[in-house]
């Protein structure tokens, strides 16, 4: 059959084996270049890139006026020495950055593949594989470059393949991007070189979930989408060998254009820099040049080692969140990994939390726990089956998985009966799904399912006797209780958002026809024979059962055909089947029309249990004023069981309102709301123009149809604009562990990724990544709090120093004539914020914290700070300045008045400008160095040596620097001869100092004994208790919270994404190996490798234990 196919005028024309013909059009080769630099481009190129930031071009300029002598108020070298530090450690860091992606790229341009060149095939460099080349790749290798796959091992010409360095989904599972593809032409060796084949798609582009293209072979011309291309990046796996024809090569790859095209946006609530601003210009030339010149004094008001000391400060706190053992996850082998390093403080002002529920919230781990067969319940609560009920023997079953637990004998006895409608459901479970089942040894099966629900059912199928063994595109073998059994299979009626039901059409080997179709309740019972009425009322009072329970239910009916009436019903199916446009919707229609008066089985209900430690996590959070929104596809009693189970909602909030209306109540006080699908988009919008969501503590957000990612996106951006329109400071977090929700992150503040079950695409593209859900209150709570409460303290306590720093140029132009005459040395000057006062404040940055961790769980309360952005605003600013200007006047005229009329005590004068100077700078080392230590709230050794180290360096140096030596080798640069040892040996030099000091921190400890005393705030009260307790928190009493029951129908256990009845049909499965990551922490000696499984123990019981 020949499909017309239409390409855009921008196609790719290309023949196999005819490089002549192939090169004419000019395509790029296989060759890929990553690095940015060559050893002739290097220096010009990076420093164009860094002058290009406004910081270092701010500098620049102020050299550039430090080199005109009538303005130059300082030498040149205070502006060079801290630029050329800055850009030396820039130009390091990416030189070993571009060496290495030098090395990658040729690494991977060397790599050698099999070329099928003149009919024979030739080992080719990956460099130099062209468009239109036939390559043969070899199990485990990677896949050379975009590939039309002609032929492989396989039967069937089958291969299998592992997508981990496309989206980083784990092989456990199946998943649209990790498919193996089919070619309807098996091109064997001996003829390649011969090959009439051409093709035309569609150009390169970045998507890979995408390809249009037509090939032509022996005057056919034949449709091709992305199911017959396998993308770079790939690894070839379980197959021996496959041909395929190079349709993109190197830079035109999908992979490649990925890459370079990918930009993840994240909105931020940054800090503010300061920077001063000049206003307005005398005529006088002179006043113009003292203007400038007072420019290049003050750019001290924000130095270029800012902008170094914030990104140390950042790396540091992320490396403390890689290194958290207690966010390490041993049971996977997972630790907590900070991926951006810019987004740490803003963990400490979170305010709402955007949560899935499935992979998030729950383990994605399902179990078949209960089951209703026309009209009686089988299977035990969850809550029984803790009381140590004796579980079912499966050991007459050969095939049995041994992991598998149920706890009801009466439906193993059903089963061994012989009871019809028994068999014919759990026959149903076997036969109806898209699993893929390998036997790696005889017995031992493991099942590859689309989704944990399905592999939950087949798994339960198969241990009550109904096996799946096998399939192919046409069959289904089953083992029934011991008896093989082959199912033809004619028909897939594929599961979709809008169906929410799958359906199999498969004739048994005695020749009969059967439909066979699980999904919702609701969908389920609209398509019911009303024979079935009674026994649909029954199965309705154990589906509200097992909602009680929290359990995902199925409801399952069958259908007998006729012969006649499916073969027309096939006819009209093949040809919607076949067509280009609006195929989903015209096979939607055809489904419908078989998918009617069906009979009803009965249903199945498994659990998905919450992970450790959800429900005080989010207690925790709630304490902590964090609003946690969570959408979950489940039906709206469903979400409402979960929320009970997980604390979201709790007995003691004033009111459970569900939102299903255009109408909102003014309530006040605790609650929660449950907002179902259908009210969604406008329920939202009236939530927040109402601001109903301010004092919720807990939303939960339903939808019977789940939403696409960019519906996703769309409802994050609504609910993000609407309340940054009324609260500006705002900061939003986003949770999702799986790859459909990906774009959600771009619109959120900070995404944090669950590398749970469903793979690692969410975790490769967040910002913060751990493995259970529980290890969010610590990122938040300990981390995040510390982080922003360092970065705060960091901003205040830097331009404090440095506001005072400058100030004092201000009060001395009105001795000097404010003839832009400095105060300070000017080597004093270059080594300030270099030297001096760098590493002191960049200890207290990263080691600081007001209280620990245990503390920090005790009282979440001190989280609130932060998201009211009470440590760093426009009124702390504000009384930093008044903190620098008094400062500055106390460091200026202390000394002045001190030394004006001072002689030595051999009656010589004091009172020169070199000893004023060096007075001046040492009173303001010191009283910045005693600030410093009252900002600190937690003293290290670090800390320590940090601060007396700068202090001993500083006298060291400047002994050193005002010497005899120096001033003999450069007179010109160290004039200050002798000062120091003619100044700093006179008690009354000394006298100042201490005086200076005392006068500076005598308003700062004033001010905050007063604040402590009479208006104390929550870290001062949660402090003063730790000083009492001088221990660990008490342990309070436990609460145990009482457990909702809901009698309301769960939702329904289906993986929300489309299924895989194409893939089945086709014959395109996947068979990948489970592989084992090696143990991180290879300790067994420690408290966290030996809570293995790790549970969650709150920390009030970690207090309590010895």
């Amino acid at each position: 059959m020949v499909l017309l196919y239409f390409i855009s005028s921008e196609e790719r024309h290309l023949r196999a084996n005819d490089r002549e013909f192939n090169l004419s059009f000019k395509y790029a080769n296989n060759a890929i270049k990553t690095s940015k630099y060559n050893v002739f481009t290097f220096l010009p190129l990076n420093l164009f890139e860094q002058f290009q930031r406004l910081a270092n071009a701010y500098f620049v300029f102020l050299l550039i006026l430090l080199l005109i002598p009538q303005i130059s108020s300082l030498s040149w070298f205070t502006t060079v020495v801290p630029l050329l530090l800055v850009l030396s450690i820039t130009l390091a860091k990416d030189l070993s950055d571009d060496i290495t992606r030098h090395k990658n790229d040729k690494h991977v341009n060397n790599r050698e593949v099999e070329v099928l060149i003149d009919g024979e095939l030739k080992s080719e460099k990956w460099m130099n594989v062209q468009v239109g080349d036939i390559v043969k790749l070899e199990n485990n290798e990677f896949v050379t470059a975009d590939l039309l796959l002609l032929s492989s091992s396989e039967p069937l010409n089958l291969i299998y393949i592992e997508t981990a360095e496309l989206d980083g989904l784990v092989s456990k599972h199946v998943n649209v991007n990790m498919n193996l593809f089919i070619c309807y032409y098996c091109v064997p060796e001996s003829s390649s070189a011969s090959l009439s084949l051409s093709v035309r798609c569609e150009p390169p582009n970045n998507r890979l979930d995408k390809f249009t293209g037509t090939l032509t072979l022996r005057g056919e011309t034949f449709a091709l989408d992305n199911e017959r291309i396998l993308l770079r990046g790939c690894t070839l796996r379980n197959t021996e060998w496959c041909f395929g024809l190079v349709v993109f090569g190197g830079p035109d790859t999908k992979l490649i254009n990925k890459m370079f095209n990918f930009t993840s946006c994240l909105f931020g609530n940054s800090f503010i820099t300061f920077l001063p601003r000049a206003d307005g210009a005398n005529a006088s030339l002179s006043a113009f040049l003292t203007f400038w010149s007072y420019v290049i004094i003050l750019n001290t008001v924000v130095p270029i080692s800012l902008y170094v000391s914030v990104e140390i400060l950042r790396l540091g706190n992320s490396y403390f969140i890689d290194w958290d053992c207690k966010m390490y996850h041993v049971k996977s082998n997972t630790p907590a990994q900070a991926r951006t390093t810019t987004l740490n403080e803003e963990l400490g002002q979170i305010k709402y939390i955007f949560s899935d529920k499935t992979g998030t919230l729950t383990q994605n781990i399902m179990t078949f726990n209960r089951c209703s067969i026309n009209g009686k319940s089988y299977g035990k609560s969850s809550k029984s089956c803790h009381r140590k009920t004796e579980k079912v023997d499966f050991s007459w079953n050969s095939l049995a998985d041994p992991k598998f637990c149920f706890h009801d004998h009466k439906l193993v006895e059903a089963v061994k009966s012989g009871s019809p409608e028994v068999q014919a459901f759990f026959r149903l479970l076997a036969l109806c799904h898209t699993v893929m089942p390998e036997e790696k040894t005889e017995g031992e099966l493991f099942y590859q399912a689309q989704s944990p629900d399905e592999g939950a059912l087949v798994t339960a199928a198969r241990n009550f006797g109904f096996v799946f063994r096998s399939r192919t595109p046409e069959t289904i073998s089953l083992v029934e209780m011991g008896v093989p059994t082959t199912y033809e299979l004619l028909a897939v009626l594929d599961f979709n958002n809008v169906r929410k039901r799958m359906s199999v059409i498969v004739r048994s080997p005695e020749g009969k026809l059967t439909l066979y179709c699980k999904g919702a309740d609701t969908i389920i019972y609209e398509r019911l024979h009303p024979s079935t009425s009674k026994l649909m009322e029954v199965t309705t009072e154990h589906l509200n059962e097992y909602a009680g329970e929290g359990l995902r239910t199925l409801a399952l009916a069958y259908k007998d055909l006729d012969e006649d009436e499916f073969e027309k019903w096939k006819e009209r199916h093949h040809e919607a089947s076949t067509t280009l446009e609006d195929r989903e919707a015209k096979l939607d229609t055809i489904y419908e029309e078989i998918e009617k008066d069906l009979l009803l089985l009965g249903a199945s209900a498994v659990e998905d249990k919450l992970q450790d430690g959800v429900p005080q996590t989010i207690e925790q959070l709630a304490k902590a004023d964090i609003k946690i929104w969570v959408l979950t596809g489940d039906k709206q009693e469903t979400a409402e069981n979960i929320g009970y189970s997980c604390n979201m909602l709790r007995e003691e909030m004033k009111e459970i309102f569900i939102v299903a209306s255009n109408t909102a109540e003014e309530v006040d006080g605790e609650y929660g709301l449950v907002i179902n699908g259908h009210s969604l988009v406008r329920e939202i919008v009236l939530l927040i123009e109402n601001r109903i969501y301010l004092s919720s503590s807990s939303i939960l957000l339903n939808t019977s149809v789940k939403l696409g990612t960019l519906q996703y996106k769309h409802y994050m951006d609504l609910l993000k604009t609407s309340v940054l329109k009324s609260f500006t400071n705002l900061v939003c977090l986003k949770m999702y562990p799986i790859f459909q929700l990906l774009m959600t992150f771009i619109a959120a503040h900070i995404g944090v990724g669950i590398s749970g079950q469903e793979g690692m695409q969410a975790v490769l593209s967040s910002d913060f990544s751990f493995a259970q859900f529980r290890y969010l209150q610590r990122l938040l709570l300990v981390h995040g709090r510390w982080s922003y409460l360092r970065m705060c303290k960091f901003l205040r306590y830097f331009f404090y120093k440095n506001f005072t720093f400058t100030f004092v140029h201000f009060w001395y132009g009105f001795f000097c004539g404010f003839s832009a005459q400095t105060v300070y040395d000017e080597w004093f000057i270059t080594l300030y914020n270099l030297v001096y006062a760098a590493l002191p404040v960049i200890g207290l940055s990263l080691f600081d914290q007001d209280v620990n961790d245990r503390w920090s769980f005790q009282y979440p309360q001190l989280y609130a700070p932060g998201q009211l952005n009470q440590y760093f605003s426009k009124m702390a600013f504000a009384r930093i300045l008044l903190h620098s200007c008094y400062s500055s006047l106390v460091l200026f005229f202390i000394p002045w008045a001190a030394m004006c009329d001072t002689v030595r005590d051999d009656g010589k004068d004091i009172a020169d400008y070199q000893s004023f100077a060096l007075l001046a700078q040492t009173c303001l080392l010191i009283a910045v160095s005693v600030q410093l230590g009252l900002d600190t709230y937690y003293w290290t050794a670090v800390n320590q040596f940090f601060l007396w180290g700068s202090l001993s360096v500083y006298f060291a140096v400047t002994f050193t620097m005002y010497s005899n030596g120096m001033y003999l080798i450069f007179t010109s640069s160290f004039p200050f001869i002798g000062t120091a040892r003619n100044s700093l040996n006179q008690p009354n030099v000394w006298l100042t100092i201490f005086l200076t000091t005392i006068l500076c921190i005598l308003p700062v400890v004033a001010k905050r004994f007063l604040f402590i005393q009479l208006k104390p705030t929550i870290n001062d009260k949660v402090r003063h208790e730790v000083r009492q307790a001088k221990a660990v928190p008490p342990p309070p009493p436990r609460k145990f919270p009482r457990r909702r029951i809901s009698t309301r129908r769960s939702g329904y256990a289906f993986s929300h994404a489309r299924g895989y009845g194409d893939l089945v049909t086709s014959g395109r499965f996947l068979r990948i190996p489970v592989k084992s990551r090696p143990a991180l922490f290879p300790h067994t000696d420690t408290p966290v490798a030996d809570s293995t499984p790790q549970t969650y123990r709150t920390i009030f019981e970690e207090a309590q234990s010895p």
